[in-house]
């Protein structure tokens, strides 16, 4: 019999709230989040294999990836460096049959991953839930102190997460998860995917 995992796609804006679901909402061990490669240089407390793999644009050009993402393609030009993304594919392979928790802004990059799991793997049977996080009113303020490469405030604002965008992907939002400075907020259904999900593991 197929063994059952799930993917839970956390979708949203930066700074609504996606890290902190993952680290201290979701139940430690139920889910293993995938990580990006990414090009960008490394911020203040972070490291390298926690957060992202940070590597240069020739690990893009060489490895294989489940999703890969351009994010400053629009503003790009010749001789500034490509603000890329994309997780690599033997960090999926990795961890097969792994519940999978998947931080990403676009909704066409969690397309992307659902699409890489119908082709590349048949010894599991996934079951993907997309939750929606809705950015807090000063999400802007929030951006303005991550920025740290060139056209970093106009990337982030052309890098949209509405429902136009999910549609666009052919995606149904099935929970929606709300934020702020002191709480956050979500459906009873994420609660009982959660707890399900947490048991099929043990």
């Amino acid at each position: 019999m197929k063994k059952q995992s799930t993917i839970l796609f956390c979708t949203g804006l930066s700074g609504s709230g996606k890290s902190y679901f993952i680290k201290n909402i979701l139940p430690r061990g139920a889910f293993y989040n995938l990580k990006s490669a990414t090009t960008r240089p490394m911020r203040d407390g972070e490291k390298d294999g926690r957060e992202y793999y940070f590597r240069d644009e020739n690990y893009f050009d060489k490895e294989k990836f489940a999703t890969k993402l351009f994010v400053n393609e629009q503003f790009w030009k010749p001789g500034q460096p490509k603000w890329l993304y994309g997780v690599p594919e033997s960090e999926i392979t990795a961890h097969w049959g792994e519940n999978f928790t998947y931080d990403v802004i676009q909704p066409r990059y969690v397309r992307q991953m659902m699409d890489w799991f119908s082709c590349h793997d048949a010894a599991h049977i996934y079951k993907f839930r997309i939750a929606w996080f809705v950015p807090m009113i000063n999400n802007m303020e929030i951006i303005q102190k991550r920025q740290n490469m060139p056209n970093d405030i106009d990337v982030r604002r052309t890098n949209t997460c509405n429902a136009s965008d999910f549609r666009a992907s052919g995606l149904h939002i099935d929970h929606i998860v709300v934020s702020n400075t002191q709480t956050i907020a979500f459906d009873d259904r994420l609660r009982t995917f959660i707890k399900s999900a947490s048991q099929r593991i043990k």
